[in-house]
């Protein structure tokens, strides 16, 4: 272990259960070939089966997702006249249907009409609530070959299994901005601490606890980084990409965080050494 990596440490484990809502912090977290257990294996379509995200539906950041005996709850942060909703971490087998996220599509199985009629009501349009099951595969960005083998799955994220970003890397923009943000901004798996700014961008391989991830590529960002988890409000600033923009452009993108793929099982804590 070098006397860099030796200072590094897991400060931060994060699932999303439906891809675009809130997260949930994790003390510890299981490794699947598809990224941590539970992360973005619930999907919101719409009416054309099509994924909803922030980018285009600011609103669903008002939907806060808490955690909930093998489940999660979903709760309107503005509707308190919306009971919170249950939905298991894992669906039982339904009927499929074939959905579209990206440039992919993947059968997944529907949730209960209950979900749909909550999560319609909720967002002001008609949407289901579909599941990802084990049997469904969906290869992650190939891209990079050498860095990304064939086979690498990932689940409804966008395309990889994880999301790393570093808390001196927060605190070096934040430094710039006049109104800080969190790091819900960036939705992180992953969070590290202990290595200068921006230096997970020269990061090939590393390893969390002896279990072994890659850094694939750096992470282009978009618009959600410009809105308030808590209240759906867009920055009229478009900050912090203003910003970032200054110092983190490649091309016609402006990066933070690394994609990155790992073991297909295994267990991660908070605290866990990360080595380099």
């Amino acid at each position: 272990m070098s006397a860099l990596s030796s200072a590094i440490t897991l400060s931060g484990i994060f699932i999303y259960p439906v891809k675009s809502l809130g997260g949930i912090s994790l003390p510890a977290a299981e490794l699947t070939p598809r990224g941590l257990r539970h992360d973005r294996r619930w999907l919101i379509v719409d009416e054309r089966n099509r994924f909803l995200t922030q980018r285009e539906h600011a609103e669903m950041a008002l939907l806060a997702v808490e955690p909930a005996y093998n489940g999660f709850l979903l709760r309107h942060r503005q509707r308190p006249e919306l009971l919170p909703l249950y939905i298991p971490f894992e669906a039982a087998p339904d009927k499929t249907l074939f959905v579209t996220i990206w440039d992919d599509m993947v059968f997944a199985w529907r949730g209960t009409p209950e979900a749909d009629a909550w999560l319609s009501k909720a967002l002001g349009r008609a949407c289901k609530l579909v599941y990802m099951s084990d049997m469904v595969r969906r290869d992650a960005d190939s891209d990079k070959p050498e860095l990304n083998p064939p086979g690498t799955l990932v689940s409804f994220a966008d395309g990889y299994p994880y999301l790393l970003a570093s808390e001196e890397s927060l605190h070096k923009l934040n430094a710039q901005l006049a109104e800080p943000v969190p790091m819900d901004r960036f939705r992180p798996n992953l969070v590290v601490r202990g290595l200068p700014a921006d230096a997970e961008r020269q990061w090939t391989g590393f390893q969390v606890a002896g279990q072994p991830f890659r850094a694939v590529r750096e992470c282009g960002r978009c618009v959600v980084t410009t809105i308030d988890q808590a209240t759906a409000e867009k920055n009229p600033a478009t900050e912090p990409l203003r910003t970032l923009a200054t110092y983190r452009k490649v091309g016609n993108k402006i990066m933070f965080g690394q994609n990155v793929t790992g073991p297909a099982s295994g267990l991660i804590r908070v605290g866990d050494v990360v080595e380099l």
